[in-house]
């Protein structure tokens, strides 16, 4: 398992996006040598946890628990075949285009080391947006992610430091329950009755998709609080 690229991007204006600037960065870049991460600051503040890359729209992308987006390699080259188009690393928008791991089946909460100095945690999965639609330009394309079900992983630092393409991941710590990436997003989009087993990984899941959990929970019931 290693880190295939390192992805950054520099704000654009286009016209898909709700971003009250009218900008985007989700037209990522790999990037040659060492590239520093650190955490970014609280949701609304903190920006990419990556250096270089721009966020344009705090209130939904960047801060501590979405610092890092991490896309599989195999997972663009699935969908490249499906259809019919070629994608470079970083065209979706992720910072970490990563290969040899199956991210739909990483543990909310479990933490990988990059390199000698780097350890991130996973907090969940990518909601798909207009502006992530507009950038591939295909019809129908928030339901066909979503349907597919491997959305990808957002991640927050906990060690900063310095990684770059080539770095191996290792998988150092995993918490104790079964809440999947691939799990969670499923019950945030189309399963809403399990979400209350998500909350299982609250101490860890990043901020949209534990308030999707535990307002559900709070109305319904059922599940851990």
């Amino acid at each position: 398992m290693r880190i295939l690229s390192v992805n950054i991007g520099a704000a654009k204006a286009v016209e898909y996006t709700d971003a009250p600037s009218g900008t985007t960065g989700i037209d990522k870049r790999p990037v040659s040598g060492p590239v520093r991460v650190a955490a970014p600051g609280p949701a609304g503040v903190g920006a990419s946890g990556v250096a270089g890359d721009a966020v344009c729209d705090l209130r939904f992308h960047g801060g501590d628990d979405r610092a890092v987006y991490a896309f599989a390699r195999e997972e663009l080259d699935d969908w490249g075949r499906e259809l019919g188009r070629t994608f470079a690393d970083g065209a979706f928008g992720e910072n970490l285009t990563t290969l040899g791991m199956n991210l739909r089946d990483a543990l909310v909460g479990e933490r990988w080391r990059i390199g000698d100095e780097v350890v991130l945690e996973v907090t969940g999965g990518r909601i798909p947006c207009r502006t992530f639609a507009g950038w591939l330009g295909e019809k129908g394309w928030l339901r066909r992610f979503t349907r597919a079900g491997s959305p990808g992983v957002m991640l927050r630092v906990v060690r900063p430091g310095e990684f770059r393409a080539g770095d191996p991941v290792e998988v150092v710590d995993r918490p104790e329950h079964e809440v999947t990436v691939g799990r969670l997003f499923r019950a945030v989009t189309t399963e809403r009755t399990a979400l209350p087993d998500m909350l299982a990984a609250a101490p860890w899941m990043e901020r949209e998709q534990l308030e999707i959990a535990r307002t559900y929970t709070a109305k319904y019931g059922g599940g851990e609080r």
